[in-house]
């Protein structure tokens, strides 16, 4: 993958709910120009996002092409919710809203990693997300069970009691039954055997958290293609920045083969796009587009059912899009300049072609034309007069008034760069 300068690589809050509606912090990190896959990456048991090993192999990653998504599960970080109440079937339910969330606001995540008990939880999710075509494990139990000998000297306490605190790198946790009772119930093996992925086994024979034998296990319950790559002279977590970025250039090397589904795509430098310009450059030598402001980024596609892989929005979605936009724009300036109470402003648009003689106010009466139906919904204490007003000026929106005057579309030939 074609490496991209840090001052080029962009970071973004990304928020989302888990299935208890607690919201959860994430980070994705990706390159200002277009990318070769999106990975969602699982951090280690009572850690965060923010850990070194996970901030600098989502950082090397981001700078091979992959945007790179990685969150704090819940109740840690800056995660909201009680880690007393989570357990490993909460973390494997946090990735799959994590998975979700990319497939809505960006793309599904097609490479999932995960560090330490993030391992074994991305491969008990893997199965789940149809999109992921490859998994990476560094220093990962083979079974969630295993994380019970960091609470041996709690473990009576916990089964007496309900719970204990614990203290774990540090830091004190509250550890209830259930998640003993959750982790001794999962069966990782099976999962592992029958998950359909790609697999990479990163371990380091040095790891005194989590025994180099875990990685056999593993590795021998998966199906092939499978790897294992030794991570000689690293610890556990990673503390060494040698490390972590020797962990990343061999996951970008190997994921390239998955990610690329055998085309030749690979991520390049962000092109120069000036004010007022708009720049579309296929991606996949397909359907798909990456579509360039000045400023931003945006990929468009056709539906699965017309050949495309539906990555975007199509090209009639955008079209839709700017006309809907610039009407909730133009309701909220005037609203604003009026003075009136409009709290929320949403707009539903719909594109059809419709038959010339169904339209009493066209010109055109034979063949068919387009027809956008576009409906309001104005929240707010607003008379009958104000919402009338507010109609009125949706048909003011500078989009609007666009498409309905004579445009003049010139089109020549560039020379190829």
């Amino acid at each position: 993958m074609n490496q991209v300068a840090a001052s080029e690589i962009q970071k973004e809050r990304f928020e989302f709910d888990n299935d208890a509606g607690e919201r959860l912090a994430g980070l994705l990190e990706r390159p200002a120009g277009s990318i070769t896959g999106v990975a969602l990456f699982a951090h280690c048991f009572t850690c965060s996002k923010d850990i070194a090993a996970a901030s600098r192999i989502a950082r090397a990653l981001a700078a091979n092409g992959l945007a790179v998504l990685r969150f704090d599960f819940t109740g840690l970080g800056h995660s909201e919710g009680e880690f007393a109440n989570s357990n490993f079937s909460s973390n494997v339910a946090d990735l799959r809203c994590a998975a979700h969330t990319l497939r809505e606001r960006l793309e599904a995540p097609q490479l999932l990693v995960g560090h330490s008990l993030g391992g074994a939880a991305v491969l008990a999710v893997a199965a789940d997300i149809a999109e992921t075509r490859a998994v990476v494990t560094i220093g990962a139990p083979s079974d969630p069970s295993h994380v019970a000998h960091l609470l041996k000297d709690k473990h009576a306490q916990i089964e007496a009691q309900g719970e204990a605190e614990v203290e774990l790198a540090g830091r004190t946790f509250t550890i209830k039954r259930q998640f003993l009772d959750d982790i001794e119930s999962q069966r990782l093996a099976e999962r592992i055997r029958t998950m359909g992925k790609a697999l990479l086994v990163m371990h380091s024979p040095l790891d005194e958290i989590v025994g180099i034998d875990n990685a056999s296990e593993i590795f021998l319950a998966a199906l092939h293609p499978k790897s294992f790559i030794s991570l000689d002279k690293a610890d556990h977590l990673l503390t060494k920045r040698a490390d972590s970025e020797y962990v990343a250039t061999v996951i970008g090397a190997w994921a390239r083969r998955y990610l690329l589904d055998g085309d030749s795509q690979a991520a390049s430098p962000r092109p120069r796009v000036a004010q007022n310009e708009v720049l579309v450059e296929e991606h996949d030598g397909k359907f798909a587009q990456d579509v360039y402001t000045d400023k931003h980024t945006l990929r468009a596609d056709e539906p699965t059912d017309y050949g495309g892989k539906d990555s975007g929005p199509s090209p009639y979605d955008f079209l839709l899009s700017a006309l809907g936009t610039c009407t909730a724009m133009t309701l909220r300036m005037y609203a604003q300049r009026k003075k009136l109470n409009l709290t929320r402003v949403a707009v539903r648009l719909k594109h059809d072609k419709v038959h010339a003689q169904d339209c009493e106010h066209c010109e055109t009466r034979e063949g068919r034309i387009d027809r956008i139906e576009r409906s309001l919904a104005l929240a707010g204490d607003l008379s009958d007069e104000q919402r009338n007003d507010l109609l009125r000026i949706a048909d003011r929106c500078p989009v609007h008034r666009t498409l309905r005057s004579e445009i003049d579309i010139q089109t020549q030939l560039d020379k190829p760069d």
